[in-house]
C-alpha cells in the first residue's frame, strides 16, 4: 500500500466516531490483505490483453478453415489453447459487448435490445472498475458501445491511443484493443475486386450461390485477414516491450461474421466466435485445467464468463451479481452444460428470440413468430448479398433452405443438429425421433429465461415506466411488478400462433384484460398473430384497449391488429389512433418508434386505395426528433418513417 494512503486512513482513525473507527480499521486489514495477495512472490500478477475483431466468426486457419489467411492468430494457436465451442450471446455488438463489460446477462439487466443504455442497480460495477480497484492499469483502444449508462470511473483510457503503454512502471495492465477492420460495413466499402478467389468461397446453404453473394464472401475473408494482421502487430508490441512471457494474450471476436443470417440472428452461426488465449509459462499457475500449448478444448464458453475470468486471473473473486464461470486463473470453475443466446431490437425492429446449445444441437424459441428473421433493418440491407438474396427470393429463384431468411411466419421452434447440419437448414422440430430431445432443450431454456429472470417480455417503454427510479433489473427481480412464471406462460401460448381454437382464444381474451400491462401486451399479441378471426371475435375488446389501456404499448398492439384486420370504420379509427401514438410532441420516444413500426407492418394489402394516400400525407407529418432518455435512440424512429414511407409510396403507386 501506497504510503500516503496509509497517512490518510491514521488520521481518520485518530478522528472518528465509534462506528467510523470500525469501518476504517476494516479497511485498513482489507487493503493490507490485498497488498499481501498482490505482492506476494508465489502470485506474480499477470498483464492481460485483449484483441478483439468485430463481426468476425470461426473463419481463421487454427479453426480448419483452408480458404482462410491468418497467419498471426495461427501462430498464437500453436502456443496456446483454442476454444472450438464459443457462443457471443449476441448477434451483434452492443449487446454482446454489454454483457462482457458487466458479467451479467443483459436479458437480466434489460440491455438486450441494441443500443437500450438502461441503468444498472446501485453499486454495481463494470469489469474496468474492478480491475482498476485490484491495482491494475486499464486500456481500451478504441470501441466501448455499452447499453449500460457508465456513471462509475471506468477505464484509466479509453481512445483511439489507448495503450499499456501508458501506465507507470511496473504496474500491471489490462489492456483490449478491438479492430474494426472485419466490422459488417467493411463488406460493402470494397470497390476493387477481392484478394481471396470468389470461385473458391464455399456458399453456406442459406444463402444464394450467386456471384454478389460469392463476392461479399471473399471480402470478409480478405477484412478477417486485415484483422488477423493488425493483431500481429499488438502482439509484435508485447514482444518488443518484453512483456510477451508475463502478458496473458486473449483473441476473440464479438459475434458470427457480418454476412446477413450471420450477424443478428441467435442461431450458431450467428453466435460462434473464435477465442484463442496465451497463457506463457512463466503464468503456468494461472493456465485452465485443460490447457495444452497448441491443443483445443470443447469446454462450452461465452461472453458471460470473460469477466469473471480476468478478475480471476487477477486473484480477485467476481461479484455475486456476475452471472458466468471463470475459465481460467485462481477462481476457475467446472465447465456449464449449455451456452445461451439472444436477439431483442435489431436497432427500429423488434424481435424476441431466445437459444441455446450443448455444443451439438441447437435450439431456438421464436416469441415472435409473425414476424420474418430479415425484418428491414436500412443498415442491414447496405450489404449487397442481402439485397441480391431478397430479390432472388422475390423471384421465385430460391430453394427451400435459401429461402427460410425471409419467410413469413417463422418456426415457432427451431432444433438443429450442427454434426449433421452445420448451415441450420434442416428444422428437426418436427421430427419425432428428436421430440424427447426437443422437450430436454425447451426445458433448459425455459428454466434458463425463469432463473436469470429475463426482462425481455416487457415492452421496452413499459419497463421505464414500472422502473420509476429503480433500475430494470431491480424491478425484473420483483415478482409483485413482474410475474414471470405468469408472463412466460402468457407469451408461450401467445406465440403458439398456429393454436386457434377457442379455449385457446378465450384465454388469449383474458390474458388481455388482465392487471398486468405486460401480460395485456401478449393477449394482445397472441390475438393480432392469429388473424382476422381472431380480431373479429374480439373487436370490441381491441377497440376498448386501444383507446384507454394504461399501456400505450399494449394500445399499439390492439390498433395494429384492427388497423390490419377490422372492419371499415374500425380500421378507420385505429388508424387515427396509430398516427397520435406517433406524435412525438405528445408521446415517449418508446411509443412512437412502436407506433411507427406498426404503420410499416400493416400490410398494404389491407388498406384501399384512398387511405394509403392519407397514410401516406400523413407520415409526412410526422416528426423523426424528439425527446428522449438517450440521443442514440432517437435515429430509429426517422429510419422507421422512412421504411414506412418507400413503402406506402409503393403501395400508392400500384393503386393508381
Amino acid at each position: 500500500m501506497k504510503p500516503f494512503v496509509l497517512r490518510n486512513l491514521f488520521a481518520a482513525v485518530r478522528t472518528a466516531s465509534p462506528p467510523i473507527l470500525a469501518i476504517t480499521l476494516g479497511c485498513l486489514g482489507a487493503c493490507a490483505g490485498m497488498a499481501n495477495a498482490q505482492d506476494s512472490p508465489d502470485s506474480p500478477r499477470p498483464n492481460i490483453v485483449w484483441i478483439s475483431s468485430e463481426d468476425h466468426g470461426q473463419e481463421m486457419g487454427c479453426y480448419g478453415d483452408v480458404y482462410a489467411e491468418t497467419p498471426n492468430v495461427d501462430a498464437l494457436a500453436k502456443r496456446g489453447l483454442l476454444y472450438k465451442n464459443v457462443w457471443s450471446c449476441f448477434p451483434v455488438c452492443a449487446p454482446a459487448r454489454t454483457t462482457i463489460i458487466s458479467g451479467i446477462f443483459p436479458t437480466r439487466s434489460g440491455a438486450e435490445h441494441m443500443r437500450s443504455m438502461v441503468s444498472l442497480p446501485p453499486g454495481t460495477k463494470l469489469l474496468p472498475t474492478l480491475m482498476r480497484e485490484a491495482g491494475y492499469y486499464c486500456s481500451n483502444r478504441s470501441k466501448e458501445d455499452y447499453n449500460v449508462e457508465v456513471s462509475q470511473p471506468s477505464w484509466n483510457d479509453s481512445s483511439g491511443k489507448a495503450h499499456w503503454r501508458g501506465r507507470n512502471e511496473d504496474e500491471p495492465f489490462f489492456s483490449v484493443f478491438n479492430s474494426t477492420l472485419s466490422h459488417e460495413s467493411a463488406i460493402r466499402r470494397v470497390k476493387d475486386a477481392p484478394r481471396h478467389d470468389p470461385a473458391k468461397v464455399t456458399v453456406p446453404a442459406y444463402h444464394p450461390d450467386d456471384p454478389v453473394v460469392r463476392r461479399d464472401w471473399a471480402i470478409y475473408y480478405d477484412s478477417v485477414t486485415a484483422s488477423d494482421a493488425e493483431a500481429g502487430k499488438i502482439l509484435k508490441q508485447l514482444e518488443d516491450d518484453g512483456l510477451a512471457e508475463s502478458t496473458i494474450v486473449f483473441y476473440w471476436g464479438d459475434h458470427g461474421s457480418g454476412m446477413p443470417r450471420s450477424k443478428r440472428w441467435p442461431c450458431d452461426s450467428g453466435l460462434r466466435v473464435p477465442l484463442v488465449v496465451y497463457v506463457p509459462e512463466a503464468l503456468k499457475d494461472s493456465r485452465p485445467s485443460d490447457y495444452q500449448a497448441g491443443g483445443s478444448t470443447d469446454r462450452l464458453v461465452s461472453f458471460i464468463d470473460f469477466a469473471p475470468t480476468v478478475l480471476s486471473l487477477a486473484g480477485v473473486q467476481a461479484p455475486a451479481a456476475m452471472d458466468g464461470r471463470a475459465i481460467m486463473g485462481k477462481y476457475e470453475k467446472s465447465a456449464p452444460e449449455y451456452m445461451f443466446g439472444f436477439r431483442g431490437r435489431m436497432d427500429e425492429r423488434l424481435d424476441l428470440v431466445r437459444s441455446v446449445t450443448d455444443g451439438r444441437y441447437v435450439y431456438l424459441r421464436n416469441f415472435m413468430p409473425h414476424l420474418s428473421q430479415a425484418q428491414y433493418v436500412s443498415y442491414q440491407f447496405e450489404t449487397p448479398t442481402t439485397a441480391i438474396w431478397k430479390s432472388l427470393y422475390d423471384q421465385g429463384k430460391l430453394n427451400a433452405a435459401q429461402s427460410i431468411f425471409w419467410n413469413v411466419p417463422k418456426a415457432v421452434e427451431e432444433f438443429y443438429d450442427l454434426q449433421s447440419d452445420p448451415d441450420e437448414v434442416v428444422n428437426l422440430a418436427s421430427d419425432e425421433s428428436q421430440q424427447d430431445r426437443l422437450a430436454h432443450f425447451r426445458g433448459v431454456l425455459m428454466d434458463h429465461l425463469l432463473a436469470t429472470r429475463d426482462v425481455g417480455f416487457i415492452p421496452e417503454g413499459q419497463r421505464r415506466t414500472l422502473a420509476q427510479d429503480r433500475s430494470i433489473m431491480e424491478i425484473g427481480s420483483d415478482d409483485s411488478v413482474y410475474p414471470l412464471n405468469r408472463v412466460l406462460a402468457a407469451a408461450s401460448l401467445s406465440s403458439q400462433f398456429d393454436d386457434s381454437r377457442d379455449e385457446t382464444m378465450k384465454q388469449l381474451a383474458s390474458l388481455a384484460k388482465d392487471e398486468s400491462a405486460t401480460i395485456r401486451y401478449w393477449g394482445c399479441l397472441g390475438l393480432l398473430m392469429r388473424g382476422a378471426a381472431a380480431i373479429e371475435k374480439n373487436d370490441e375488446l381491441l377497440l376498448k384497449v386501444m383507446a384507454s389501456d394504461a399501456s400505450p404499448e399494449v394500445q399499439v398492439v390492439a390498433a395494429q391488429s384492427l388497423a390490419t384486420f377490422g372492419s371499415n370504420d374500425q380500421r378507420q379509427q385505429a388508424w387515427q389512433r396509430l398516427f397520435e401514438l406517433a406524435d412525438w410532441s405528445q408521446e415517449s420516444v418508446f411509443t412512437v418508434t412502436a407506433a411507427t413500426r406498426a404503420i410499416d407492418e400493416v400490410p398494404a394489402e389491407a388498406v384501399d386505395e384512398t387511405r394509403r394516400e392519407e397514410i401516406l400525407s400523413r407520415l409526412g407529418g410526422l416528426k423523426a426528433k424528439g425527446q428522449s432518455p438517450d440521443e442514440r435512440y432517437t435515429s430509429y424512429v426517422g429510419r422507421l418513417i422512412q421504411s414506412a414511407k418507400e413503402r406506402w409510396q409503393s403501395a400508392a403507386a400500384v393503386s393508381r
